[in-house]
């Protein structure tokens, strides 16, 4: 029997009409369907899903394996049974409310393979006001783990797995859990994997809130199920994941996420069962938290966990209330500004009675940062900027807002005054208009004959960046992904004279993040394919004895009179001839051959320290003749030139001419 690609399990209770989608997505996979087994557990439906189920099996006869069973109450179950008949070398879990985009198991199949990975990630689409993950998803990870990037917080089991690593580690869904399954599965699955890949670059998962709500995997279930699953979480931390930095980026999600929600559900509860419940989640989270974990987490979170720790019920019944209005608020929380710190005005700041840390309300880290780029524009060897910048909610007194310039590869640092401009009204489309930024502005020249104290910025990538300032908070940001709609960001190269010599400057937007760096000295941008002639060399239509050169020119700037073809003979004599505009970015170079002496010439075109070579003369290039006092002199291409440019100068031997045409 012939192995399959994949194994697609669902699990299916009361799933009509989402059914019909979902098992259509997966039978018409680009994959093939002889790649496919696809296993259906009905979970004791009463809705018509038997039925459904029947037809499309029907339908696509040979595809469908169907297994039916009594409720069990969750959807562990009937994975477990999909699971235990799977044949495919990969598994994926599909819920029978959601359905896959047409390639998305070709592609994770292949990921994995390419990777040797035994978990891989398909970006998740929220369909029907469901919110999908996202934080993981913003670019493709060929192979990743679960300590060095986000995959943590997305433990549903909607994903493609090795199915020898579930069978290796005997992985199952733990049956008598009637939420927090998934945790357990996936939690382990990731911290077992040779590696994991995440497919960010195409919509694999459509991710559909029922209008019934009835997803299986948004049942909630109150307290009780979490006070049962949430223990067992964390000892499957605690287990595999020794005191650390990994241990740590564990803790985080479930410090947060879990915690949250659990006390959502703790104000639905009676003061006695409060009390109890948050006894028991106080001791339950207390293996992972530690002073340290706070650099990782929000102010709010520390906030609950800090009432947490200490049990105090009111304090956060009163947060959660707080923190619902919040979330129905147009306005941000307001913050109080204190030796150089922002905190937020949470509940029972400077409260002498609760005596909380201020780290639970220090946001100073958390300040939205607002930028925006209105010009960028290089003249000559000065770059002009101008913009605006400001914390939010942080007022603009006192600004100290620079400019700064890093060098990517050595990290030098140039810091540059700004002029702070005014910004009336800046801010009235935020927060209600709560909060404004009166004096956000910016404007500088940065001249890159004297940036560096004085001195010529050295050749190198010059990333461009804020270090914006206001009542004694900086924050550091790179500036040019949010700019005006003229500021293109495409490579713009400027070759421009210095004290030093020719240089190159570049203005250019990085991908895909599209921040301002100057690239100095050709780091990625080059001249020379940016310059280019025309094969075709030819005498003036308007005057046979001037050689004509065309070219192409695609630099933004260059100084003028700078773009030459110069010309040498034997013994190194030169001349110029300086190229002219024709259309667009071509030009033409005109070079009157009666203005040369006698001999050979060879040449190039050349801009400063850039040079290409000219193209060579057409052997049938008919000569060009005058006559300099009396003396009839010519030009053609140079006898036994074999390759390059070669222009033979000379006069006319009067006698053999003569010799010539006396002969018989």
């Amino acid at each position: 029997m012939v192995t399959p690609a994949v194994t697609v399990i669902i699990a299916a209770y009361n799933a009509m009409p989402y059914l019909t989608r979902c098992i259509t997505s997966v039978a018409e996979q680009s994959i093939g369907q002889e790649a496919l087994q696809v296993i259906v557990v009905d979970d004791g439906s009463t809705d018509g899903t038997a039925e459904e189920l029947e037809r499309l099996a029907g339908a696509y006869p040979g595809l469908i394996s169907i297994f039916k069973q009594k409720n069990s109450g969750g959807p562990s179950t009937p994975r477990n049974v999909g699971l235990d008949h799977a044949r495919g070398r990969f598994v994926f879990f599909l819920d029978a409310d959601d359905y896959l985009g047409p390639e998305a198991l070709e592609r994770m199949v292949r990921m994995a393979e390419k990777n040797d990975t035994d978990v891989v990630l398909g970006k998740m689409v929220g369909v029907g006001g469901r919110e999908a993950p996202t934080s993981m998803f913003r670019r493709d990870q060929p192979k990743t783990d679960v300590f060095s990037s986000r995959i943590y917080w997305t433990l549903n089991p909607m994903k493609l797995f090795r199915r020898e690593l579930l069978e290796r580690h005997g992985l199952r869904f733990p049956a008598d859990l009637s939420i927090g399954e998934d945790q357990l599965f996936v939690g382990s699955a990731y911290l077992h994997a040779a590696g994991v890949s995440v497919l960010a670059s195409y919509d694999c998962l459509y991710w559909v809130q029922r209008e019934d709500e009835g997803n299986i995997t948004l049942r909630t279930g109150g307290l009780e199920p979490r006070l049962r699953f949430l223990p067992r979480v964390i000892d499957m931390i605690l287990e595999n994941v020794s005191p650390g930095p990994r241990r740590d980026h564990l803790a985080h999600r479930h410090l947060t996420v879990e915690v949250q929600q659990f006390l959502d559900h703790l104000v639905l509860e009676s003061r006695s069962r409060q009390e109890k419940a948050l006894a028991s989640l106080a001791e339950t989270i207390a293996p992972l938290w530690h002073e340290g974990l706070n650099d990782r987490l929000s102010a709010m979170a520390r906030l609950r966990l800090h009432l947490v720790r200490h049990r105090m019920l009111d304090e956060l019944l009163e947060l959660v209330r707080f923190e619902k209005e919040l979330a129905q608020s147009k306005v941000s929380t307001p913050v109080v500004i204190r030796d150089g710190r922002a905190l937020a005005r949470y509940p029972f700041l400077h409260d002498p009675v609760r005596a909380i840390p201020g780290s639970c309300y220090d946001v100073t880290t958390q300040l939205g940062v607002r930028h925006h780029v209105n010009s960028a524009e290089l003249r000559g060897t000065a770059l002009h900027l101008a913009g605006h910048g400001y914390l939010h909610r942080v007022g603009t007194e006192a600004v100290t807002t620079k400019l700064l310039l890093r060098e990517r590869g050595s990290d030098t640092r140039i810091l540059l005054p700004v002029a702070h401009t005014a910004t009336p009204g800046l801010g009235t489309d935020e927060d209600e208009g709560v909060y404004t930024y009166e004096r956000a502005g910016f404007e500088v020249t940065v001249d890159i004959s004297t940036a560096a104290n004085g001195s010529p910025l050295d050749d190198g990538l010059w990333d461009i960046s804020l270090v914006i300032g206001a009542q004694g908070i900086t924050r550091e940001v790179r500036i040019g992904s949010k700019r005006a709609a003229d500021i293109s960001g495409r490579p713009t190269t400027h070759v421009v004279h210095t004290a030093d010599g020719t240089r190159a400057v570049t203005l250019y937007t990085t991908q895909p993040h599209g921040n301002l760096t100057l690239d100095i000295g050709e780091q990625k941008h080059k001249v020379l394919p940016q310059l280019s002639l025309h094969d075709t060399v030819r005498w003036a239509s308007d005057s046979p004895t001037e050689l004509e050169f065309t070219g192409r020119c695609t630099l933004a700037a260059y100084p003028e009179g700078a773009l030459i073809v110069n010309l040498e003979i034997e013994d190194h004599s030169r001349v110029a001839f300086q190229a002219s505009a024709s259309s667009g970015q071509e030009f033409v170079v005109r070079v009157p051959v009666t203005e040369l002496c006698v001999g050979t010439w060879r040449g190039e075109l050349r801009l400063g320290n850039w040079a290409l070579p000219l193209p060579q003369l057409p052997k049938d290039l008919a000569p060009a003749k005058w006559r300099r006092r009396v003396i009839p002199w010519y030009a053609k291409p140079a006898p036994g030139a074999c390759e390059g440019f070669a222009l033979q100068v000379a006069k006319t031997d009067l006698v053999k001419a003569v010799t010539r045409r006396l002969r018989p």
